[in-house]
C-alpha cells in the first residue's frame, strides 16, 4: 500500500517552506518517524518524518523546491500490499533513456579543410593575471531571506528613532560576585548580565507602557503582559524566541530560559511558537564587541533595547574622576507611537534600576 508524505501544517504566518536535501532516495528502507528530508521555513528548520515504515518508492519534488503546507512531497510502500515495482522505476529510468537519445544525435561541427602543408597557428594558453580572485554565488536560506524582508519592512514603515545612554556596570558586577556561587549552588546555572537587562526592561515597561504597545492599522493595541524577545545569534543568522510572561520569572528561570534558547537555537530546535509574538525586544550587541549600534526594530513591536560592551572608562562620580565598567545602551523606538520625552524617560529608568539592581533581585 501506498503512503503519500506530505508537508507539515504551519502556521498563519508561513504559507511556504524550501526543502533542502533528501536524507533517502527511491529504494532505500526507511523506518517510521525517520527523517526523510528537512523543511526550512523563514523561522525554523522542520524535520519531515516517514508517516510508515517501508520502502521510498518515489519522491514527487527535488531538492530546493518550494512547497506548501499538506503537499504530497513522496510515497512510501509500505508492505501491506502488492505494489508493481516497475511503473515506480519507470520515472527513475526515463531521464537515464533520454540522455542515451541526446547523446546519440550528431552534433554539426564546421570544419575548414585545409592543405597539411600549411602549418596551424596555435594559441598561447590564456594567462589569468588575477588569480585568487574568484566569485562564487549561493542563494539565500529562507532564514536570511526572511531577515532581510522583515529589516527593509521596519525600515520603511516605522518611523525609526534611536536614543543613548550609558550605565555604571560596577554595582551589577558586584551584586553578581557577591551571589554568584550561592546562586550557582542553588539554580544549578551562571547569574549572568542578561537577567538583571530583562528584569529592568519589564520595570520599565511598566512605567511607561506605551513602549510594549504596538500599531495595528489606525488602532492602539495596549498589551497588558511582558513577552520579551531574546535575540540569539547563530550560524544560520539571528532568530528571536520569546520569553513569555517575563515579569513573573524570577532571575534563575530566566537565565534557564535564555541558557536553553541559545542551545536549541544552534541546534534548529526551536519551535514556531517560540519565535512568534513578543512585545519587546532586547539585542546584545556587547558579545560581538560593539562599543555603539542603532537596533531595528522587530515589527510589530515598537521599540527594541541594544546592550554593547563593558569598556572601562573615566567617569564623574562625587566630583572626582574614577575609572568605571560602563556600557552604552541604545533604545531604537517608533516614533509614530512613542513620543521621544517617553523613550528617553524608559531608558533612564532602566539606567536607574541597573545602577541601583539591589531592588531588582528580591525576586531571587
Amino acid at each position: 500500500m501506498l503512503i503519500d508524505v506530505k508537508t507539515p501544517e504551519l502556521s498563519d504566518s508561513i504559507t511556504e517552506g524550501t526543502l533542502l536535501e533528501w536524507h533517502k532516495q527511491p529504494g532505500d528502507t526507511v523506518a517510521r518517524d525517520e527523517t526523510l528530508i528537512d523543511l526550512e521555513t523563514d523561522k525554523v528548520i522542520l524535520e519531515i518524518s516517514a508517516p510508515a515504515s517501508g520502502v521510498l518508492v518515489e519522491t514527487l519534488r527535488d531538492n530546493g523546491a518550494v512547497v506548501h503546507a499538506g503537499e504530497v512531497i513522496a510515497r512510501i510502500d509500505d508492505g501491506t500490499a502488492e505494489v508493481a515495482v516497475a511503473p515506480a522505476a519507470k520515472p527513475v529510468a526515463a531521464p537515464l533513456v533520454a540522455r542515451t537519445v541526446q547523446a546519440a544525435v550528431p552534433v554539426p561541427v564546421a570544419v575548414t579543410p585545409q592543405p597539411d602543408t600549411v602549418p596551424r597557428l596555435v594559441a598561447p594558453p590564456a594567462v589569468d593575471l588575477r588569480q585568487g580572485r574568484s566569485e562564487r554565488r549561493t542563494p539565500m536560506t529562507r532564514l536570511r531571506a526572511r531577515i532581510a524582508e522583515r529589516l527593509v519592512a521596519a525600515q520603511h514603515t516605522a518611523a525609526i528613532l534611536t536614543t543613548f545612554n550609558e550605565v555604571n556596570m560596577q554595582p551589577v558586577m558586584d551584586l553578581r560576585a557577591r551571589y554568584q556561587a550561592d546562586f550557582q549552588r542553588e539554580h544549578g546555572i551562571k547569574l549572568g548580565f542578561m537577567s538583571f537587562f530583562v528584569k529592568a526592561a519589564v520595570l520599565a515597561l511598566q512605567q511607561f507602557p506605551i513602549v510594549n504597545a504596538r500599531i495595528d492599522g489606525r488602532d492602539i493595541v495596549h498589551q497588558d503582559y511582558y513577552d520579551i524577545g531574546i535575540a540569539v545569534s547563530t550560524s544560520r543568522g539571528l532568530v528571536v524566541p520569546i520569553l513569555r510572561d517575563a515579569d513573573c520569572k524570577n532571575f534563575a528561570e530566566i537565565e534557564r530560559a535564555i541558557a536553553d534558547f541559545a542551545q536549541r537555537a544552534e541546534a534548529l530546535e526551536l519551535t514556531l511558537e517560540e519565535l512568534s509574538g513578543g512585545t519587546f525586544s532586547v539585542s546584545n550587541g556587547g558579545v560581538f564587541g560593539s562599543l555603539l549600534s542603532t537596533p531595528i526594530l522587530n515589527p510589530p513591536q515598537s521599540a527594541i533595547l541594544g546592550m554593547h560592551t563593558i569598556q572601562q572608562r573615566p567617569i564623574a562620580e562625587n566630583g572626582q574622576v574614577v575609572i568605571r565598567p560602563m556600557m552604552y545602551v541604545a533604545l531604537s523606538y517608533d516614533h509614530r507611537l512613542i513620543d521621544g520625552r517617553d523613550a528617553v524617560r524608559f531608558l533612564v529608568e532602566m539606567k536607574t534600576a541597573l545602577e541601583d539592581p539591589t531592588r531588582l533581585m528580591l525576586g531571587i
